[in-house]
């Protein structure tokens, strides 16, 4: 009994991805017979759980939506990844009511509800266990994100009331492309009809959020991703910063936490840092609590000059 329940967690959570799987590929993954995977695929029908099957070359199996909701799979490292997924959203926002961080609280406190027996105990353990600090931030409604989610799914355009920045309220009608969550906060990337150029916004500045039922035609991102496009719109009036620093990665991730930086290892003891830094200020900091020796390889000669008036001033001021 105890190895067909490990086989039918192992199926069910394969099959919980999304993806559809051809029987050979579930054989393997599973190391089963074909025989075996059919008898625990018509358990898992059963028990509930509706898996769609398609016979013949480029058959496949694959779990659809159903009517009913069985109890919630997971293997244990799951269940912990998604507790402590829920403690770290539930821990930045205002905790504004209907708020995602206040739902994220909201089902930190339930989800083991919805687990086996056997993992019910872990759940329990992990969220007595569990704090987190909290992290101000602008809260955004939940009901909002699954809103803009479903008119992204659907392409339907949408309007609403937005207030940028220190601007007016303006009212912008727009293509919803993706959500982006990004540095505790989260955009909109859209494209704008009346500007006729692609937008993003800040999702907690959106009011009056209106579907419409008239469709679009999709378009080409304007960018690798949606998030590239993002950063490199905050980052347009930023300068880049290369240097390498005799430091192991961790160290200098530690000490970069606050700042959008990419962080290479370049062996045990050094690490490349490539950062967009709009003055040269924000570099002293981090360098200083690291403590380590580094070299500058890029910089703005406006940044290098600042960092060799300053050394000059601190040299001078430490040795008065």
């Amino acid at each position: 009994m105890a190895d067909v329940t490990a086989r039918m967690l192992a199926l069910l959570s394969t099959l919980q991805s999304g993806r559809s799987f051809s029987g050979d590929d579930l054989v393997q993954r599973l190391g089963v017979s074909p025989r075996t995977l059919r008898r625990d695929v018509d358990r898992l029908r059963g028990y509930g759980y509706p898996v769609e099957t398609q016979p013949g070359p480029g058959g496949y199996y694959r779990l659809t939506a159903g009517r009913t909701m069985p109890p919630l799979v997971l293997d244990d490292d799951e269940a912990v990844a998604t507790l402590l997924a829920l403690a770290s959203l539930g821990s930045v926002g205002s905790s504004a009511e209907g708020g995602i961080d206040d739902a994220a609280t909201r089902a930190y406190g339930k989800v083991d509800q919805f687990l086996p027996a056997r993992l019910r105990s872990r759940a329990v353990a992990v969220r007595a266990s569990v704090e987190t600090s909290h992290q101000d931030a602008p809260s955004v409604p939940a009901e909002q994100l699954g809103e803009l989610a479903e008119a992204i799914g659907r392409q339907e355009l949408i309007s609403f009331g937005y207030r940028a920045a220190g601007g007016p309220e303006t009212i912008r009608r727009v293509e919803p492309y993706r959500q982006i969550h990004h540095l505790l906060r989260w955009y909109l990337l859209a494209w704008d009809l009346d500007r006729d150029d692609w937008r993003v916004f800040r999702v907690d500045r959106i009011v009056d959020l209106r579907r419409s039922t008239t469709g679009f035609a999709a378009r080409p991102l304007p960018a690798d991703s949606a998030t590239a496009y993002l950063r490199a719109g905050l980052h347009k009036a930023k300068h880049p910063v290369r240097l390498v620093i005799s430091a192991p990665t961790e160290a200098v991730l530690d000490a970069f936490k606050y700042q959008d930086a990419e962080i290479r290892s370049l062996d045990p003891a050094g690490t490349e840092v490539s950062v967009l830094l709009d003055s040269w200020h924000w570099l002293l900091l981090p360098l200083a609590f690291l403590d380590v020796d580094y070299r500058i390889v890029e910089a703005p000669p406006e940044f290098l000059a600042g960092y060799q008036s300053f050394a000059r001033r601190l040299l001078d001021a430490s040795n008065s």
